[in-house]
């Protein structure tokens, strides 16, 4: 094969991504020229940052041939490590060609850290080490040996083979120390990195948990202080043993071992006694863990930066029993024993750790966390907090917060919460109940996606950053973006996939923050008194008499029912259910509302969403019981359509039972109806999709969302609807083989009906008119529409669970005895040569109900004569109308009723006003136009 032939087939530096102007020639000087290098330059190429990589693959290779003219190949490395074995392992071994080049291309300063000591590329070759492996390769660093313990202490943790944490005694101390543990750490921070990012070069690579790295780095860390507290001991005790009993506590991300690359580690120490000396040892240990390795920081002490950096045991439970405020406690959370004297640490979190548990029975516990999270969030500055990861808008922060808050509330009578990693919180969240599964699958993603970038952009210059790049800065993106292993979606770029998953992780995180950590249902959880729910049943029996239930033990009965499941549905119910009971004691019958609710939860049981609705929506939880605690009539129709209970909590623009016009209810009714094609199946259709809307409208104006007004609006579009629905089918049905309909029908509602005025036990009073098509004789016309009429009748009232659905056509002319089905012009003889007041005086409610509408307005149009009488009404019908309504009143009372409590019939009742308001009208609508009106309410005001 010729020169030039073998050329083309080595990618050009433009194909491998490297823009440096020098990738020729270094790759020249790498001898990666030839076919046999190929896969080394497309490994190269898939490196965060290729230009990166390569550069420091020169300057480890320059490195390693100075030191091999410096001296032997038989360096701290071995002759495995010079340039000879580079060459060949990046040509022969994928893995560690993978680990290096994926390690170079993500952090100059790691890369550093492997040129100024070029043999530490070997490093790469080994597996992970374990927990026990790393203590004693940093304890080893320093010639660690098990101190001395106190006289009368307990059995010590710290071992001769320096594989357990404990308190040592180091055989190297001041600069030296630092610089020797200095390079361990950054060795075991530059093995797990490569392991860490192995994956985006080679994708066979396995890629590390991100719970994993986070416990490796919480185990390095606690390896780390442990070496630095055994220099701490020998500096400040050089000739004889320490006296004291010195705990480290870890807390924050190292406490639930789920460090980050760069993080602050924080801590609190214990100490037996808290002298001077041994103050100053807890010091010298900051201060070398500080400049070894990271930030160690003791501020989350009682009194932070103020208080005294040890405190005995007796004085930090003494401090959290009095003085601790809320946010000291979720600090608590965090806590485990770390290093130093782990008998007297684990006394301390034993100690302490009860208390993070009832933290959340103190007064405004919820809000004080929320209004930290607040100030957290406020105390970044405007122009950084769309790139903040940690502390902006829908960042790490969020999640934690939420997390820790639920954790602290449910934790109280749940130990599988009293966890302290996030994600394991997460976990038992979802476990237990307590949030739904989506929301905790949501929040584990994102959270790890998040911490993720974080753990990418500390390591890009090995500083602690949670700030992601400006915008604009497409380079950064891109590398970030390979970094995390993001790889393109067609039509989009990896770095596009980047930003566009940060906005929609972000979004959600938000999101689901706000869901959670603003839940209305945690202040009540809150501040529930924990003993309750582990009361006797006399006492229990007690306290819900004192809530206000007549039948304590029936109610006790219920809420065993519900709760006494051990499943997922028993745990929620457990939940839910203490909070539910206070707020029945507010509602008229808690004991039918407990009875309603626990039928509720039995008939739909499997209805997944059902609790979980409860649990989340809080709005929804709370009107819930309200309805069911004040209406049976509404809460019998939930049970048969739990589908409108979402509906009880509020939309973008108020609550969404009420999202819906009066017209497009009607309407919506109507064309389901509609798609059925027997008028069987049509009415059964429209029964349901009323009963529905029954359900809503009883839960609005339990809840008082409608005025009385439009309660009997919505009442009446619905029975109207029903009504044209089951109309227009048996129309349809009985049509002619010809297909030409014998005449138009119209129904007229009068009474309630008629005045867009229904109660939810209203009659519904029509007349049918009939207009015989051309050409079709009268009699004809009436035959069959009075068949219409009856058929409609008989398949409304057919016999079924749902509300009644009788239409009442007895104030037609001549009532009972007279034709069901009249003409117009019949109509019109009649109520001007026949009709009697109280008949003239039912027109006044006249309305279009459903059928033609033409053809109910020309009906309309024509009774306004008689109903509105130019001159009025003359005394002798005046007298007769009062006639009528003393003998109503008389004869409609139900017996043994009391007129003065009977709503419509007693002494100023319904019916008083609505007698009124008609004989005013009939007296006065003549000269009054704003008495035209089929309403009762609107005639008054016109009146």
């Amino acid at each position: 094969m010729s020169a030039d032939s073998s050329r083309r087939r080595i990618p050009s530096p433009g194909r491998l991504g490297l823009l440096d102007d020098r990738a020729r020639e270094w790759l020249d000087y790498l001898g990666l020229t030839g076919d046999d290098e190929v896969p080394v330059l497309w490994a190269l190429s898939r490196a965060p940052d290729p230009d990166l990589a390569l550069g420091a693959l020169v300057r480890l290779r320059e490195s390693l041939a100075e030191v091999s003219h410096a001296r032997s190949a038989t360096g701290p490395g071995g002759p495995d490590s010079g340039v000879a074995a580079l060459d060949a392992t990046l040509r022969d071994d994928p893995q560690v060609r993978a680990r290096l080049l994926a390690l170079l291309g993500s952090s100059s300063a790691l890369g550093d850290h492997l040129v100024a000591e070029p043999s530490r590329w070997t490093l790469l070759r080994e597996s992970l080490p374990t927990r026990e492996d790393v203590l004693a390769d940093m304890l080893g660093a320093v010639d660690a040996t098990p101190e001395t313990p106190v006289d009368d202490a307990p059995e010590p943790s710290q071992t001769e083979d320096l594989r357990t944490a404990g308190t040592y005694r180091a055989g190297v101390t001041g600069g030296a120390a630092v610089n020797v543990l200095r390079s361990a750490y950054r060795d075991h921070i530059a093995l797990l990195a490569a392991h860490d990012l192995a994956s985006t070069v080679e994708a066979d690579e396995p890629a590390l948990e991100f719970g994993e790295v986070g416990r490796r780095l919480a185990d390095l860390a606690d390896a780390a202080l442990t070496a630095a507290l055994a220099v701490a001991v020998t500096t400040v005790y050089p000739d004889s043993p320490m006296p004291a009993r010195l705990a480290v506590v870890a807390m924050g991300k190292g406490g639930a071992r789920e460090l980050n690359y760069i993080s602050d580690v924080d801590v609190i120490f214990v100490a037996e006694p808290a002298d001077a000396r041994t103050t100053r040892v807890a010091g010298e240990m900051m201060r070398i863990g500080s400049m070894a390795f990271f930030e160690v920081d003791a501020a989350l002490r009682p009194e932070g930066k103020a208080g005294e950096l040890i405190r005995t045991l007796d004085s930090h439970v003494a401090y959290y029993k009095r003085w601790a405020k809320t946010w000291e406690f979720q600090a608590l959370l965090k806590a485990r024993p770390m290093t130093g004297d782990l008998a007297l640490a684990r006394a301390y979190h034993d100690a302490v750790n009860p208390m993070v548990w009832t933290a959340s029975e103190r007064d405004d516990f919820v809000h004080d966390v929320r209004a930290m999270r607040r100030r957290v969030e406020e105390n970044v500055p405007e122009v950084l907090r769309d790139r903040e990861l940690k502390l902006g808008r829908g960042g790490l922060r969020d999640v934690e917060f939420a997390v820790q808050l639920l954790q602290m509330v449910h934790g109280r009578t749940d130990d599988a919460l009293r966890v302290t990693s996030t994600v394991d919180a997460l976990g038992a969240l979802r476990a237990g109940g307590y949030i739904a599964r989506e929301d905790g699958a949501e929040l584990v993603s994102a959270y790890e996606f998040l911490r993720l970038l974080e753990h990418r952009l500390q390591l890009q210059r090995y500083k602690r950053t949670h700030l992601l790049p400006e915008d604009g800065d497409e380079e950064a993106y891109r590398w970030l973006a390979r970094a995390a292993d993001i790889r393109p979606e067609m039509p989009r770029s990896a770095t596009e996939v980047l930003l566009r998953s940060l906005v929609d992780v972000r979004r959600r995180v938000r999101r689901l923050h706000s869901k959670l950590f603003y839940r209305p249902l945690l202040d009540s959880i809150a501040s529930y008194d924990a003993e309750a729910l582990s009361l006797s049943p006399e006492a229990m029996e007690r306290q819900l008499g004192a809530l206000g239930f007549g039948s304590p033990r029936n109610a006790l009965g219920h809420l065993r029912a519900l709760a006494g499941q051990n499943n997922r549905r028993g745990r929620i119910q457990a939940l839910l259910l203490p909070t539910f009971m206070e707020w029945l004691a507010d509602t008229p019958d808690p004991d039918a509302g407990l009875l309603a609710y626990r039928r509720l939860c039995e008939e739909h049981e499997e209805v997944t969403w059902f609790l979980r609705t409860l649990r989340d929506d809080s709005i929804v939880a709370r009107r819930l019981v309200q309805v069911l605690g004040t209406s049976a009539f509404v809460a019998e129709l939930l049970m048969r359509n739990p589908e409108v209970i979402p509906d009880l909590t509020d939309g973008a623009e108020g609550p969404l039972l009420m999202a819906a016009q009066v017209s497009d209810i009607a309407s919506a009714l109507t064309a389901s109806a509609a798609r059925h094609r027997t008028p069987e199946k049509v009415i059964a259709a429209a029964r349901s999709l009323r009963r529905a809307e029954l359900a809503r409208i009883g839960c609005a104006d339990v809840l008082r969302m409608i005025s009385v007004p439009d309660v009997g609006r919505r009442l009446t579009a619905v029975w109207k609807a029903v009504l044209e629905a089951a109309l227009a089918s048996v129309v349809r049905d009985m049509m002619p083989d010809d297909g030409v309909q014998p005449a138009r029908l119209a129904y007229i509602g009068l009474g309630r009906l008629g005045g867009n005025e229904l109660s939810y036990g209203s009659d519904a009073d029509v007349l049918i008119v009939c207009d015989p098509a051309d050409g079709v004789p009268e009699e004809d016309a009436l035959k069959w529409a009075t068949l219409v009429a009856e058929r409609v009748g008989k398949l409304l009232s057919s016999p079924s669970s749902d509300p009644p659905l009788d239409l009442d056509t007895d104030l037609r002319p001549e009532g009972r005895n007279g034709a069901l089905v009249r003409t117009l012009s019949s109509f019109r003889a009649y109520y001007s040569t026949w009709a009697e007041t109280w008949e003239l005086q039912a027109l006044l409610r006249a309305s279009f109900a459903a059928g033609d509408p033409h053809l109910g307005l020309d009906f309309l149009h024509m009774i306004d004569e008689f109903r509105y009488p130019a001159d009025g009404v003359p005394p002798k019908a005046v007298q007769e109308i009062r006639r009528m309504k003393a003998r109503i009143d008389s004869e409609r009372l139900p017996r043994g009723a009391d007129p003065a409590t009977h709503t419509k019939l007693g002494r100023g009742g319904l019916g008083d006003v609505e007698w009124c308001a008609q004989l005013l009208t009939m007296q006065h609508a003549g000269h009054e136009p704003g008495l035209h009106t089929t309403s009762t309410l609107e005639a008054l005001d016109a009146a």
